[in-house]
């Protein structure tokens, strides 16, 4: 698989850098929701301010770090270069930054002209980066599994936002609509078409490299992309129609085969040839233990559906899967494709003729543990408001704005070093003449 990877045509670092460094300000403003709302925020997943915040988290940051590094990925893994990157990346963050927000704001207030502007914002960005993503994935076969994972994952991202612009529009009290069971479809294929098909077929690549595991078996790369896609969209068809047992038996299956990956990314980090676990592997294993949690409260809330409708249960299987899980894993991410880009970059600077500082130096390693530990609180703390709101809510609020703050301040520091070591690279390059033969 490592085979993949090309660096020849990678992208400015500008373009995947301004997605990487607004992300964790949104899960910065999601912590100060929590804090303005108080307890009243855990009342229910429906109330305005927990949709707000919702969409903070996923859209705000999940979403800006997932196309900030597939405008990375898609050349280096998938040979897939995408004509113009940085001004490409340019006009999809300008979109995003202020749709995110006006989507917040529209939930929170419930003001059909944000919703309206924010899903006009919001369907110009990501149809945006799907053209010109799929335009540069429209030539290359897909017979890797990766790069079938890759093209899959960009259809779930579509009809994700589809759904989304619909539902948004649908608020307002326009089109009469079934918006519960829209909703319902809307973050099944969020969380599954898009976040969890994405995250897998970039882990058939990354795992094994920067872990040092076995690679993923045969079986599992060439059938779980599309087991998982048709699943889903036969789960949508029987959830729209309202035909109970298909649908619960269809989730179930969609569940197993989630469970499945989670339980083997464990299964292949347990043999791990790393002496000592990183950070990059804490978070991914933190992430696969907790999706595996979901998964098995999602299947309670399946078969008893009087748990379903209890307050708690669908609050914590939201933390478990967003912060948990998906957070989890991307801040990991954040860790070794950030310190690596900075290093890329510099190395090209330097021509050969100066070397790059060690990737070890970009971010001190002291700090991603700090980090990491803060996460960890506010994922225990976010798990107890969830269950009991009046206790835990402010001090959930408070851990979630330290350790996206601290999150912030790690990913600020590899910029400055880059900046730094940038000038630098240029200063010895000028006062070092180039050897010409003959």
């Amino acid at each position: 698989m490592q085979a993949l990877l090309s660096f020849d045509q990678a992208p400015p670092i500008a373009a995947p850098f301004r997605f990487f460094l607004t992300a964790p300000v949104f899960t910065l403003l999601a912590g100060l929701l929590m804090l303005a709302s108080g307890p009243q925020l855990l009342a229910s997943r429906w109330t305005p301010a927990a949709l707000a915040l919702t969409h903070l988290i996923t859209v705000g940051f999940m979403l800006q770090v997932m196309l900030g590094a597939l405008i990375q990925i898609l050349p280096v893994v998938a040979g897939a270069n995408i004509a113009h990157p940085l001004r490409v990346a340019t006009w999809v963050h300008a979109l995003l930054v202020p749709g995110t927000l006006l989507l917040a704001a529209g939930l929170l207030t419930s003001d059909p002209l944000a919703l309206r502007l924010a899903a006009v914002a919001l369907a110009l960005g990501v149809t945006l980066f799907l053209v010109a993503a799929g335009h540069a994935l429209g030539g290359v076969p897909s017979g890797n599994p990766t790069i079938l994972g890759l093209k899959l994952a960009l259809l779930g991202l579509g009809i994700t936002s589809g759904l989304g612009v619909v539902l948004a529009l649908a608020l307002d009290g326009s089109p009469e609509l079934p918006v519960l069971q829209l909703t319902g479809i809307h973050l099944a294929w969020g969380l599954v078409g898009w976040s969890t098909i994405l995250l897998a077929a970039v882990a058939l690549v990354v795992v094994p490299m920067f872990q040092l595991t076995p690679a993923y078996p045969q079986w599992f790369a060439r059938r779980f992309f599309w087991s998982l896609l048709v699943v889903l969209a036969c789960w949508s068809i029987a959830s729209l129609a309202g035909w109970h047992w298909p649908a619960t038996l269809l989730a179930t299956g969609m569940l197993a085969l989630l469970a499945v990956f989670a339980a083997l990314t464990l299964h292949l980090q347990r043999q791990s040839k790393r002496a000592r676990l990183d950070a990059t592997q804490r978070y991914w294993r933190l992430a696969m233990l907790s999706a595996l949690t979901a998964c098995a409260l999602a299947l309670l809330s399946v078969l008893l559906p009087e748990a379903a409708a209890s307050r708690p249960l669908p609050l914590l299987w939201g933390v478990l899967v967003l912060h948990g899980s998906l957070i989890s894993v991307i801040n990991g991410m954040l860790y070794k494709i950030v310190p690596f880009l900075v290093w890329l970059h510099l190395q090209n600077a330097g021509g050969g003729r100066i070397l790059a500082p060690n990737m070890q130096k970009v971010i001190d390693r002291r700090q991603i543990d700090h980090q990491l530990h803060a996460h960890l609180v506010a994922l225990a703390l976010l798990s107890a408001a969830a269950v009991q709101p009046e206790w835990f809510t402010y001090p959930a609020a408070t851990a979630l704005l330290v350790a996206s703050g601290w999150l912030l301040r790690n990913l600020l520091a590899a910029t400055a070093f880059y900046r730094q070591h940038r000038e630098r690279i240029a200063s010895q390059a000028r006062a070092t003449p180039v050897h010409r033969p003959g």
